[in-house]
């Protein structure tokens, strides 16, 4: 496919009963608009230089036209495919997340209209209020079993008894458990790092977690045992001890 070289991204929308433009945008609406066309561009494969693009501020709607595309390949294969809005998850993810903030972006606020234009005028893509851009990709989850590690920092509930298990890096995990595992716990382990062994659905394609069940607190943490790891070396090393050179070499394929 002949590739192009320019895009255009407008941003329809009324702000307090006057239509946003060049001369009239919210502060904050004009540097979101910006950073979601500067990642459209560049996705997560950075193939567009952005240094190298030129644009320019157009009247009618606030309108970006971006110029020294030509070589973003990844960027028109893109393009090409969000003309069908069920196409989401197979475009680039960073690309993908611009087109899911426009959508709802646009169901907040129902004046808001996006229309990403090749300027040849081959395509013209819109994310309004009545489009449907969403990843109908298929997502397959399969039952795993799993040993998390981390602080608890809170379990119980009347109803729905559960662990919450602080992960570091700002995640907590929300685990369910059953009254009588955490009653016959002989430990109160809250607050205190502990070693899950828990049920879940996986993710295959992104390794997310999901409906998460406790099996059993496990009784030894993970440590690196040094001493065995040496043991292991010194065996290592007396067994290769004893293998011929010419056996070596004629894995290499050195013999005849």
């Amino acid at each position: 496919m002949e590739t192009a070289d320019t895009l255009s991204f407008a941003l329809n929308d009324r702000i307090q009963d006057r239509e946003i433009g060049p001369q009239y945008v919210p502060l904050a609406l004009l540097g979101q608009f910006e950073t979601d066309v500067e990642e459209f561009l560049r996705g997560s494969q950075r193939d567009v230089d952005l240094s190298q693009v030129i644009v320019s501020i157009e009247s009618g709607s606030l309108t970006i036209v971006a110029t020294g595309l030509r070589a973003a390949g990844s960027l028109w294969t893109d393009i090409a495919r969000l003309v069908d809005p069920a196409a989401l998850g197979v475009i680039d993810p960073k690309r993908a997340a611009v087109v899911e903030r426009w959508q709802a972006a646009a169901r907040k606020h129902p004046s808001r209209r996006y229309r990403l234009t090749d300027m040849r005028g081959r395509f013209s893509i819109e994310v309004d209020t009545d489009s449907d851009f969403r990843d109908r990709t298929e997502v397959s989850w399969v039952p795993v079993e799993k040993h998390l590690f981390g602080t608890i920092i809170d379990w119980g509930g009347k109803t729905n008894p559960n662990v919450h298990l602080d992960v570091g890096y700002g995640r907590t995990l929300k685990i369910a458990s059953s009254q009588r595992l955490l009653a016959e716990e002989p430990e109160n382990r809250l607050y205190k790092p502990a070693l899950l062994h828990v049920a879940a659905e996986e993710n295959f394609k992104t390794g997310e977690l999901r409906n998460m069940t406790l099996l059993a607190f496990e009784e030894r943490m993970p440590t690196w045992d040094e001493t065995g790891f040496d043991e292991l070396v010194r065996k290592g090393t007396r067994a290769w001890a004893q293998v011929s050179d010419d056996w070596l070499e004629e894995l290499r394929g050195g013999g005849e």
